[in-house]
């Protein structure tokens, strides 16, 4: 968000420059990420603010921030100030002709779990018109278009304090009243950006006595904004439910100003001030008066409980003794109220700032015990101890702790398999592949695509493209390649290792997976040679040197059950001691046109709870033998239904000893060979690390070789 300094000095008297103050400020988590100028003139910030940070994304907020770093009092916020100045006649002489009656336009909250509290003004008589310069300038610099007097009040106070409030035109408000309610099904409501929507039973509305009239802490509706021709207005200032609005939001794809502040938690007590704010300002810029008094309508409370601050657990967990006048003089500063503080001889109170306002605190005694802390209203992330121990921290200054290694007591202990993950990690670099991460979400459409298992369906997700929890990682696998052949990098070679997930009756099920994505060329082009396009068999080289580093019992490689998302033809399995521990191949055309991949894409699925259940191949020292080899070559015409597998098997079935490889050194197919069929060149080396090998023992040996691959069909060529 952007803020600008200037209007941050004029609720806190610092002395230090905007450069100083802002990394000051990034210092103490408020992270001013770049300065730069606006047409004006004026300086402006961009500050990233954490989302547990509500309180901060506003300019007094942070105001507040550099008050408790610099030990300067803050500027009680109040209706009295005007823009650019603490009072005016206009204002003061609108203040006094406020009337004291009772509240004239009742506010019925009927569902207290989604608004706590509803504040509002009546302005009548106002006069339509655009904002003046300074209001204007301002909204202008932060990059938020000025609309009008009136709506501008209402921007303005959200950038000035942080609370969301709305102005109705009034007029168009009937039966007299307000009501917040959960909408009714079949209610419909055209939002201000001018979309009709259909309302949930579960959203939460601002309705008159006939209708919705604005979706509670999201948008306002369209039938009742603020035009030119508006003369009567409803200020609203309100404290909503952050789930409920959370829900709302994300139901109806929105997200606005006001909803990404009620989501994260407004202030509660906030909401009187900023009603009489907007006023101020409108009674300012666009003149009229006040009809009746401050319309304040509590259906429950929202204020944090009490916190016991204990100076042992702030030494425990800072490594630093830090003063109890320091801890006292921080809290108050940020607007905590200090309570009952315990002392070895003796007890004392110390009060902190009300709501919106700078406040003050009594001494307190020295060597204090603990405290007990009451958070501000505008504070509903500190919830415990270890809260204010951080807020303590960070004001105090990260900076002025010493360098010290943490004490540790106890041992080391590693994780179930975190040596086979070593090793798989090891393999995969040594291949020439980077680790990825995705996330572990991914879209309704993926999660039916890419597995047969029931999804697990996230009951908040963050968007519809991913509303489940993964089932594969494949489909994170090929939006990271799309990433990279999208920005000209089109050799990429990757593999990650997560978690997937699965819905099995009333349980989920958790699985370990590795996926290895590959596109591009297996080999650069060189002086000497071409580039080598990455193909199938480089894949399944891959793989089975993974699988070689395990100690797998049978294993074999076919192509069956695979998936639809595999090219047939171009994907096999791995299937170690009768269970599928891999798949891999091309990804299908079909579906790599969907996902407008523009060249063939290989990936591999290696189920590692599975693989994990075998033990680590530990590698072996063999001395070379001192006695020579003999080779054996032998060439066979074979159908096209044999396999290079079926081939091995059947002579490693023979258990020669002193055979010692068997490899396909050339395959042929067409020319003289007939059509459904290929001819091979195998190869067997024999050799003993004993003694010299008989040429009647390669004869026997080479004969058993023969007969059985004529067990297989296959041919002898002469």
């Amino acid at each position: 968000m952007k803020i600008l300094p200037k209007w941050i000095r004029e609720f806190v008297d610092v002395t230090v420059d905007d450069s100083r103050l802002a990394s000051d400020l990034t210092q103490a988590g408020i992270n001013v990420e770049g300065i730069s100028t606006a047409p004006d003139g004026q300086t402006v910030w961009e500050v990233e603010i954490t989302p547990n940070r509500v309180d901060a994304m506003n300019h007094y907020g942070i105001a507040r921030e550099a008050g408790a770093i610099y030990d300067k009092e803050l500027r009680p916020m109040d209706a009295s100030l005007v823009v650019g100045r603490r009072s005016s006649a206009k204002s003061e002489e609108a203040k006094d002709q406020r009337p004291k009656t009772k509240d004239v336009f009742p506010i019925v909250i009927e569902d207290a779990a989604g608004c706590a509290r509803y504040t509002a003004r009546i302005i009548r008589g106002v006069k339509i018109g655009p904002s003046p310069k300074n209001i204007a300038g301002r909204l202008e610099a932060l990059e938020s278009s000025a609309i009008s007097n009136a709506v501008d009040a209402s921007n303005y106070t959200l950038q000035e304090m942080g609370h969301p409030t709305h102005a109705f035109d009034l007029d168009l408000l009937e039966g007299g009243k307000i009501i917040v309610r959960r909408a009714r099904k079949g209610e419909k409501l055209k939002t201000l950006d001018g979309v009709e929507r259909t309302l949930d039973p579960d959203d939460l509305v601002i309705a008159d006595a006939r209708k919705p009239v604005a979706l509670a802490g999201v948008m306002g509706g369209f039938d009742s904004m603020i035009t030119e021709r508006t003369q009567n207005i409803l200020i609203e200032s309100a404290w909503f439910d952050p789930a409920s609005v959370r829900r709302t939001a994300r139901r109806h794809g929105m997200h606005t100003e006001a909803s990404h502040r009620f989501e994260r938690g407004a202030d509660y007590g906030a909401t009187p001030l900023a009603c009489d704010r907007v006023a101020e300002l409108i009674l300012a810029t666009a003149g009229g008066t006040l009809d009746g008094g401050l319309i304040d309508a509590v259906a429950r409370k929202a204020e944090p409980p009490a916190i016991q601050l204990r100076q042992a657990e702030v030494l425990r967990h800072l490594g630093l003794e830090v003063k109890d006048t320091e801890i006292t003089r921080i809290l108050r500063r940020l607007g905590f109220t200090i309570g009952s503080a315990r002392a070895g001889s003796g007890t004392t109170a110390a009060s902190g700032p009300t709501s919106g306002s700078g406040g003050t605190a009594a001494a307190v005694v020295e060597d204090v015990a603990s405290f007990t802390v009451t958070p501000p209203t505008w504070r509903l992330d500190c919830t415990a101890e270890i809260d204010l121990i951080e807020e303590i921290a960070r004001i105090h200054g990260y900076n002025n702790f010493p360098n010290t290694l943490p004490s540790f007591a106890g041992s080391v202990r590693e994780l179930p398999h975190e040596q086979k993950d070593a090793r798989l990690r090891a393999t995969m670099l040594a291949l020439g592949y980077n680790e990825a991460i995705s996330l572990n979400f991914i879209a309704k459409s993926d999660a039916e695509a890419f597995s047969a298992s029931r999804p697990v369906e996230l009951a908040n997700p963050v968007s519809e493209e991913a509303g489940m929890m993964r089932t594969s990682l494949v489909p994170g696998m090929l939006n990271m390649l799309a990433w990279n052949l999208n920005r000209g990098a089109n050799t990429a070679r990757l593999f990650e290792r997560g978690h997937i997930f699965a819905a099995t009756g009333e349980t989920i099920e958790e699985h370990d997976e590795l996926c290895i994505g590959a596109t591009g060329d297996a080999a650069s082009e060189s002086v000497h040679e071409k580039a080598r396009p990455y193909g199938f068999f480089d894949l399944k080289g891959d793989v089975e040197e993974l699988l070689s580093e395990f100690q797998c019992g049978a294993l074999y490689f076919d192509a069956q059950s695979l998936p639809g998302y595999y090219h047939p033809g171009r994907s096999a399995r791995a299937v170690v001691d009768g269970a599928t521990v891999a798949r891999f191949g091309e990804l299908h055309p079909d579906v790599a046109a969907a996902r407008k991949l523009r060249q063939p894409v290989y990936v591999a699925e290696i189920a590692l709870h599975r693989l994990y259940e075998r033990a680590l191949r530990q590698p072996r020292y063999t001395p070379i033998p001192r006695f020579p080899a003999v080779e054996r070559d032998f060439s066979f015409v074979f159908d096209n239904a044999v396999t290079f597998d079926r081939i091995l098997n059947v002579v490693n079935a023979l258990r020669i000893e002193t055979m010692r490889s068997f490899d396909a050194a050339e395959i042929f197919r067409g020319g003289s060979v007939s059509q459904g069929k290929y001819s091979v060149l195998l190869r067997a080396t024999f050799q003993s690390p004993e003694r010299t090998l008989r040429d009647d023992e390669v004869a026997l040996w080479h004969a058993q070789i023969v007969k059985a691959l004529e067990s297989l069909g296959g041919v002898l060529r002469a």
